[in-house]
């Protein structure tokens, strides 16, 4: 069964598109990274599966479901991220409590064992809190409801990398043990590639990519060499990516579709064939196409103002 199915979902804020005809579908008992640039729609994409803001278009469904005002959905579904508020009159603990009774697949045992990990105060409050505590409070209540859908909108926000390092181990171990449908939106993909099955590239409200962890590490090569010699090349191949290096030299990234008699022309030629790291490529795919170029750019005196 499908955990979520996405066919033509637009969103508009005023004038400023935010999804762009978003179609995809996530099988049920699966951790999805959602990926993409500051802008690019993923808070929006997460806060409509969670039924906290209605699309404009489109059709979208949750466990079959519309989420918008569902109550099916939201008593299935917790969104997680880093400006989330509760009572300032409750206590850590008492938050714990409460969401006790509010979270029907909730695992009471496991919150605390964490808070107590975490070196929480019982009588500490949210608002108390640095950010980096606040993103570790948050991690908490989202594992501990065991929602069936979990959506972690940049949860490691503020947090050291040994906390990130825990939380990840934390949430894998959890999911292991209790499968459910588990997205999560991220700037440190190279962290996570360990813990996600499958990869959703968003870039400018649109679908750029939704592929296996597995195959986005495979999915891109990079070519380095003089800039005759690779662009020769790049007439047969799909091209995702392209940087000039030197006067005379390029670095380009194509679509790993390469045969024995290619490497051998490459090699021919002097051209450097290396792996792209899932999270440059993901960088690669996303980056604008609006003229402005590299920041290399701002630093060129000879560039025009």
């Amino acid at each position: 069964m499908k955990a979520i199915k996405c066919k033509d979902v637009n969103k508009q804020f005023y004038r400023k598109r935010a999804l762009n005809d978003l179609s995809f579908s996530v099988d049920e008992n699966k951790i999805v990274g959602v990926i993409g640039r500051n802008g690019a729609g993923k808070t929006t994409l997460l806060k409509i599966l969670a039924g906290l803001l209605k699309e404009k278009s489109g059709v979208i469904e949750v466990f079959g479901r519309r989420p918008f005002n569902n109550l099916f959905v939201s008593a299935n579904t917790i969104y997680i991220d880093d400006a989330m508020n509760f009572p300032t009159a409750l206590t850590l603990k008492e938050i714990l409590e409460e969401a006790r009774r509010f979270y029907h697949h909730w695992d009471h045992e496991l919150a605390l064992r964490l808070f107590h990990f975490f070196e929480f105060e019982p009588k500490q409050r949210h608002n108390e809190l640095s950010k980096g505590k606040e993103s570790t409070f948050n991690m908490i209540v989202g594992l501990a409801s065991r929602s069936p859908l979990t959506i972690f909108d940049e949860p490691t926000t503020g947090m050291d990398a040994a906390v990130r390092k825990d939380f990840y181990r934390a949430l894998l171990k959890d999911y292991l043990a209790h499968p459910r449908t588990i997205l999560l939106s991220t700037h440190h993909l190279e962290e996570m590639e360990d813990l996600l099955e499958e990869v959703l590239v968003i870039h400018e409200g649109a679908l750029s990519l939704h592929i296996s962890m597995d195959e986005l590490k495979e999915y891109g090569v990079g070519l380095t060499g003089k800039k005759d010699a690779v662009d020769s090349f790049l007439k047969e191949k799909e091209m995702l990516w392209k940087k000039e290096q030197t006067f005379d030299t390029c670095y380009a990234v194509i679509k790993n579709d390469l045969t024995g008699d290619d490497y051998q022309r490459l090699k021919e030629s002097g051209v450097q064939v290396s792996p792209v790291k899932a999270n440059d490529l993901c960088i690669y795919l996303t980056e604008s196409q609006n003229g402005k170029g590299s920041v290399d750019d701002v630093f060129d005196r000879s560039a025009d103002v």
